[in-house]
């Protein structure tokens, strides 16, 4: 089982067993999901945040949205919730959706 705990801002994950990381990301717009994808990755040699980045990525790829910028409230959410979401200021250029919500399954 993962336990995502908060070090010094940063998010590190403790796990008794190797599992692969699934993130399941949701397209919301006026409260009415527009799309939903879930990415799996499971590459050992990655430390979890390289591959929560990866996933993230990933995610964006499938739903075919721009990525984020990651903020600092997007870290305790996700270590204190194992998710979060991204708003429209939250990115460089214009986005048809209002939210982007992922969450670690």
């Amino acid at each position: 089982m993962n336990k995502l705990l908060m070090r010094g801002g940063r998010i590190a994950a403790k796990s008794t067993e190797e599992k692969e990381m699934r993130l399941e990301g949701k397209l919301f717009k006026a409260n009415l999901m527009m799309r939903e994808a879930v990415v799996t990755r499971d590459d050992p040699d990655l430390s979890f945040v390289k591959e929560l980045e990866a996933a993230l990525i990933d995610l964006c790829h499938v739903l075919d949205a721009p990525i984020p910028l990651w903020l600092s409230k997007n870290t305790h959410e996700f270590a204190a919730f194992r998710q979060t979401m991204f708003f429209s200021d939250q990115y460089t250029e214009n986005v048809r959706f209002d939210r982007f919500q992922i969450r670690l399954l």
